[in-house]
């Protein structure tokens, strides 16, 4: 087997953005007169060209563009102090106020649900949302928390050794979502 191997293509991810754009659209009734936007997180890193797809689909279908922010969850991770390295602390870009609004915290692959818990600490530190949700481009189907996708576009069930990562051509140069291979010391062999 290959140490990289494409389970989805850019078509796949293209239908499953838009899918999601039209659970959204449907749960919110988003038009373009909404007077209660939704608003759109990504978490950084991935998250982020996810959440910006994602809020361009809402716009071409709806003609409404939602608000977008960027969230950064490195000092909300459950395994700071364990790490053997400290992280790359990314900004958080919240550019609206989130109290009493619908937002959407955008992520490229949900899998143990610990990345999501981080991001619901670090969102509430800016506020109180009406309502969070939680949209994903692909769910691995293997949660450790009791933490579930909202809108799924993909669902992946991969072994415990092997890693699902998302490609953007914004950030990577090319769309795809990849299986690798982990090894025991932690590091993803390309």
């Amino acid at each position: 087997m290959p140490q990289k191997k494409l389970i989805f293509n850019k078509a796949q991810m293209d239908e499953a953005i838009d899918r999601i754009a039209d659970e959204i659209i449907a749960e919110f009734k988003v038009t373009s007169t909404n007077s209660n936007p939704i608003a759109l997180l990504g978490i950084q890193r991935q998250g982020v060209p996810f959440a910006q797809r994602l809020s361009a689909a809402i716009k071409r279908k709806t003609g409404s563009s939602p608000l977008e922010g960027i969230l950064d969850i490195s000092m909300y991770r459950d395994d700071f102090g364990l790490r053997k390295t400290l992280p790359v602390i990314y900004e958080t870009i919240i550019p609206f106020d989130v109290d009493d609004c619908n937002v959407i915290i955008a992520d490229d692959v949900l899998a143990s649900g610990r990345t999501i818990r981080a991001a619901l600490d670090a969102l509430t530190d800016y506020g109180r949302p009406r309502i969070i949700r939680l949209a994903t481009l692909l769910d691995r189907v293997c949660n450790e928390y009791p933490i579930r996708a909202d809108y799924a576009g993909l669902h992946y069930k991969a072994a415990h050794n092997r890693k699902i990562v998302v490609e953007f051509e914004e950030s990577n140069g090319t769309d795809g979502i990849f299986e690798k291979h982990w090894d025991k010391g932690g590091d993803y062999k390309e």
